[in-house]
Order: structure tokens, then sequence, then C-alpha cells
């Protein structure tokens, strides 16, 4: 473990950000970051965007396709790299049409990089730690992250210098994270993606301890780290809690925990009150997008509920922070009232909501200058949100979206399939997982295996199902599996829920139990493909 203290780690900025302007680098332009949570990460969020310049955090989750399209999209002129994800990134550097420099740290196979490179500790020697810092204009951007929860090509989203300060502002306050010099504070959410939810940040505003995992996100070593250097605030998805809450090592010590910040996915009733019980920890469930810097509220319950109460309320989407409104409209963009029961898409605005993307006006995205969502659900008398769906067909496992419609297109290409629809099918440990629903071509038979093979190469290896169902035809209900009429179980990889005995009680976590239900989730053994927006089918089958 590298350990180096606040003034130490501002020298370095220094040096980085003289470094950066000798490369070329001026107000406005853009540098781009491949990393996990590292130092080096730490350095770049503060010297590119306190010298005027725009940092790029390029989700190491895409594909490289992807990838390549942001980097010009965004005209990164250089990235910093780490070689633990060279490998990842090499077809897409070749595609790179803006980039004028690649500097690389960390530990990793450099030979992979196909375009010229420098090492990081290379570009800064030499440099000066005293950098002449810039007035910037709080309107100025000061980073970017491009989003793809829609379909068609990712959007960027832009953070000015004022919505920067003003979100860690709000993060930090008492009616959030209350976090202070004391905190030791571990953010498992990824730099790569949404700021890591403001915490690097929020952590050098009030002058907390930062832990940066790097590339050891696995629950052992989560877990050791809290309990050996005393984290008292951590943040990370569902997945991830649910991972650490699963480790049989009596060494775990999780007490100094006294906030867990979870987001990226609903925060399941079970889970919350497992950490409650064990640890007495804090569990403070967020709730927003890309869009929202990203996150727009948090689940704490009202002074003087019981602890069933409680838990309920911890469960929901919470309450919007300070600075943030929300409502929700009708399809006819009525605002309906918030009595808890009236249905509606959500809507947002405040100080670090976006209100356009980079070089695209999505107008259908903005409506009187509150952000579109895309998340349906309620609001009761007290601001509480309750998602209870999602406009889009998207499904999000483990914080990360996977696009339905490209999972659909893709396995349309093989030559076996007639009709697809991609659902979102709860699971306990990543929140969703996709599930297949395949019509196939008459007289054609074709394994889940050979489907998974088939689109590998084609989208993310994480997109790929483990949950398949063969249907007639996607007008049916696919997700019935006891029903020989609606699918074959012979095609069935795996179940999609395990034969439960009349007498045994619902799985912990499951929507029987009285957990809130599963953001953008579906009751899979009633619903229907043909409610779905679209039919995904062959086009010499329409």
């Amino acid at each position: 473990m590298r350990r180096i203290d606040f003034a130490s780690l501002a020298q370095r900025v220094g040096q980085l950000a003289n470094a950066l302007q000798r490369a070329g680098v001026r107000q406005g332009d853009r540098v781009g970051t491949f990393a996990w949570n590292t130092q080096e990460h730490q350095e770049a969020y503060m010297a590119v965007p306190c010298s005027g310049a725009v940092l790029h955090t390029i989700n190491i989750r895409l594909d490289p396709q992807q990838i390549a399209y942001i980097i010009n999209h965004a005209e990164d002129r250089i990235l910093l790299l780490d070689a633990h994800l060279a490998a990842h990134i090499a077809p897409a550097l070749e595609q790179a049409k803006t980039l004028e420099k690649v500097v690389v740290f960390g530990d990793g196979d450099r030979s992979v990089i196909p375009v010229a490179w420098v090492e990081y500790e290379d570009f800064i020697a030499g440099e000066s730690a005293d950098f002449d810092w810039p007035d910037v204009d709080e309107n100025q951007a000061a980073a970017m992250c491009y989003t793809s929860g829609t379909t068609g090509p990712p959007k960027g989203v832009v953070y000015s210098q004022r919505s920067t300060f003003i979100f860690s502002l709000g993060m930090a306050s008492g009616e959030a994270l209350k976090m202070n010099y004391q905190d030791r504070v571990l953010p498992i959410v990824p730099m790569f993606h949404g700021n890591a939810w403001g915490l690097p940040y929020v952590c050098w505003m009030v002058g907390a301890d930062l832990y940066l995992p790097s590339s050891y996100a696995q629950a052992p070593r989560i877990a050791r780290t809290i309990t050996d250097e005393k984290i008292t605030v951590a943040g990370a998805v569902p997945t991830v809690w649910w991972d650490v809450l699963g480790l049989d090592d009596p060494t775990v010590d999780l007490s100094a925990l006294r906030m867990i910040l979870c987001g990226g996915a609903a925060s399941p009733r079970s889970l919350i009150e497992a950490y409650h019980k064990r640890y007495g920890a804090t569990f403070a469930a967020g709730w927003g997008l890309t869009e929202t810097h990203p996150i727009a509220s948090l689940a704490f319950p009202p002074r003087g509920s019981s602890s069933d109460e409680a838990l309920d309320y911890q469960a929901t989407a919470g309450q919007v922070l300070a600075g943030v409104e929300i409502r929700i409209v009708d399809g006819a963009d009525h605002v309906l009232p918030r009595d808890g029961e009236s249905v509606g898409e959500i809507e947002v605005r405040g100080p670090w909501v976006t209100t356009s993307y980079y070089k695209d006006p999505a107008e259908e995205k903005f409506h009187d200058g509150w952000l579109r969502t895309g998340d349906v659900g309620t609001i009761d008398a007290r601001g509480f949100i309750r998602i209870s769906d999602r406009a889009k067909d998207v499904v999000k496992s483990g914080g990360e979206w996977i696009s339905s419609l490209d999972l659909e297109s893709a396995l349309l290409e093989h030559p076996a399939v007639r009709e697809v629809a991609i659902i979102a099918a709860p699971d306990q440990r990543w929140g969703e997982r996709p599930l297949a629903c395949v019509a196939l071509q008459p007289g054609s038979e074709v394994t889940p295996a050979e489907l998974r093979d088939f689109l590998k190469g084609k989208v993310a290896k994480w997109w790929l199902p483990e949950l398949w169902a063969y249907v007639e035809n996607t007008t049916r209900n696919c997700c019935d599996i006891s029903s020989p009429t609606d699918t074959s179980t012979s095609h069935q990889e795996a179940p999609l829920r395990p034969p439960r005995p009349p007498d045994e009680p619902p799985r912990a976590g499951s929507r029987a139990a009285g957990q809130s239900p599963c953001r953008r989730g579906v009751d899979l053994t009633r619903s229907d493909v043909a409610s779905r927006r679209h039919r995904m089918t062959r086009p010499d089958q329409t």
C-alpha cells in the first residue's frame, strides 16, 4: 500500500499541471483518463480541472469501439492510461484520431499499446511543483463523463466548475454524508464513471483520508482494508456489499463503518437490515444518473420512525438533496401529486443537474428546464421517491448499463434466430441480469451456449446473458417457464427462479420478502414481452 500526505500530493498535482501545459494542453482542452482508482488518477482529478482543462474519465467497461467513439467525440488530446487496462483499450487507440500523447502508469504489459507512449513519472519528472493556477470561470467545464444508459451512441455529460463545487458541498453536508477531517473514506465505486460519486473531491475539501483500491476491489480485499484501516465511509454498488456480507472470515470487523453509501441499483431492504444488525452501520442508499453528477437523492428515515419503518424508508430512492427539485409527470407532461400512489416519469433540475449533452441537443431528454430521467415511480407527501420501472428498455447490472436493444440486434444476426426480446431479470447479486427470450426460425436448433459464443466479440463480455428462454414468438409470456406452450424448457440454460417448496420462506432480497422493487426490474412471473416498447424481429420477418 502506498501512502502520501496532502502536501506531497499537491506537489505532484502541480508537477502534472506543468507537464500537461508543456505538452500543449490549454484551457478547455480535454484530457482523458482510463484508469482504476489510483493515486495518479486522483492527481489528474485535481490537476486537470484546476488548470482550466477538462477531465474526461472514460468508462473502462465500454467496448473498444465505444471507447474510440467517445475519445474522438470529446476530442481528447492527452490520455492518462493505467497499464492494467492497456490490453482492453489497445484496439481503441488505433482508432483514436485526436490523441497526441499517451501517458502510462502502474503495473501492466505495455507491449500491447499500439501507439507511442511515455511513462507518467518521466512525464512529470523535472517539472516544478509550483503552477500558476488560473482564475477559472465557475461556469467553465471541469469534467465530463459519457453515459451509455440509452440506446444509440453514448452521450457526453459535462460538469462545470460550479456544479462540481456545489455538489461536493452538498455531499459533505450534514444532510448527506456528514463528512469531516476525521473520516477515512474508501470509494469502491469507480473514478472512471460518475466521478466516484464525488468522493475524491469531498475528501480533499474536508481533509478526510482517501483510500483508493486500484483494481483490487474484490470482497476479501475490501473487507480487509475496512478492518485494518478502520474505514468510516465507503461507497459501492449493492453487488459489492452482498459479496462482503457473504464472506466467511471471523477476522473481518466492519464496526468502524459509520456510513455505507450505496447506489447504482436498488438497495434491497434485506441488505440494509443485515448491515445494520451485524455492524450497526448507517446505510445511505442513493439515486441519480450520470446527468445528476451523479447523486440527486439519499435515503435516510424520518425522525421518529420505528425500526421497521426506518428500513422501509431506507429501501426507497430517498429524498432529493437541498438544491435539487423533483417532480413526476404523466404521459401528457402534467405534473402529478405527491401522494405516494400517482405513478409518472421522474424529472429533476438543480445546480448540479445537466441541461444538455455535449454536442448533442437531445431535446427529448429535457422538458421546460427539467431533465427527464427515464425512471418511473412515485413521490409521497414526505418527498420519498420510489422507483418502480424504467421508461427505456435497458438492464442495469452491477451499477452499469446493458443496452437491451444492442443485445437484441446482435442476437438477430444469428441465422437461427427469428425474434428476440431482452428483459431485465432481478438478480440478488448484480441487481439485474439480461434474460434473453428467443424465438427460432422454423426447423432451427441452437443452444444457449452456442448463442453466447456467437455474441462474444460483438458485445462486452459482461453483457452475455446467463438466462435464456425459448418461445414460439415474443408476443407470448416467455418468462413463465412452467408453461410448455410458451417456453421450451429443454433449451433453458438456467432456471429463472429455482423451485421453492410452498412452505419455504421467500429468499432474502426477494420482493416477497418485503424488498422494494428492483430498479427497472419486472415481476417475471407475470411479465409479458408484448408490453415492451418494441419487439426485435429479423428484417426478413417484418
